[in-house]
């Protein structure tokens, strides 16, 4: 299992877009520089009022399927 762990933070009014469907994924840079892109349906669980912040992990296999994604401490 590999692991790439960035930071996001997305307001309410920016999440809006993806989940109306205009935008389906989201994109950002992982920590050690890599360009991480990824279904915005995976941030659901995620979602407050003041919209998505933190620091996650997005894990996938050797054949780069999805594992999960988490929020870190």
């Amino acid at each position: 299992m590999h692991e790439l762990r960035f930071y996001l933070n997305i307001s309410a009014e920016d999440y809006l877009r993806y989940y109306q469907g205009r935008a389906r994924f989201v994109s950002t840079i992982s920590h050690d520089g890599r360009r991480v892109q990824f279904p915005a349906e995976r941030l659901r669980p995620f979602i407050t009022y003041d919209g998505i912040r933190g620091e996650f992990a997005l894990c996938f296999d050797d054949q780069h399927k999805f594992i999960e994604l988490r929020r870190l401490a």
